[in-house]
C-alpha cells in the first residue's frame, strides 16, 4: 500500500466518521423530535457515510463531487429548511458541512494535481 492511497483513505475515512456524527445527532444533541432537522440530518448523514465507503471500497471521482455537494447541502440546510434559529442544529450542520465539502474538495484537487506517472 502506497502513501498516496493512505491518504485517500483518510479523508475518506474523515467523511465516514462525520457522515456517522450527523446521522446520530438528533439523538446525541436532543433534536430527534423535531421533523425537518432530524430527517436531513438522518439522511444527509447516511448519504455522505455511503459515499465515504463507497469511495474506501473502489474509488471514483464522481463520488468525491456528491460528497461535495453534500456537504454544502448540510452546510447550507438550516437556512433552506429554516431552522437556522436553533442554536445546537445549525452549527452542527454549518461545521460538519463545510468539513464534508473541504474534504471532498480536497480530494478533487488532488487529483487533478497529480502528475501523470511514466511507465517504460
Amino acid at each position: 500500500m502506497n502513501t498516496i492511497w493512505k491518504k485517500e483513505m483518510i479523508a475518506d475515512g474523515v467523511n465516514l466518521v462525520i457522515g456517522l456524527g450527523l446521522f446520530i445527532s438528533p439523538w446525541a444533541f436532543g433534536f430527534a423530535t423535531e421533523s425537518p432537522t432530524n430527517w436531513n440530518a438522518w439522511l444527509s448523514g447516511i448519504l455522505i457515510a455511503a459515499l465515504a465507503v463507497a469511495a474506501l471500497a473502489i474509488f471514483a471521482e464522481w463520488q468525491e463531487w456528491i460528497a461535495l455537494a453534500a456537504g454544502v447541502w448540510v452546510a447550507v440546510s438550516p437556512w433552506v429548511l429554516h431552522f437556522s434559529a436553533k442554536a445546537t442544529v445549525t452549527p452542527l450542520h454549518v461545521i460538519a458541512g463545510i468539513l464534508v465539502a473541504a474534504v471532498a474538495a480536497l480530494r478533487v484537487w488532488q487529483l487533478h494535481q497529480s502528475h501523470p506517472r511514466v511507465t517504460a
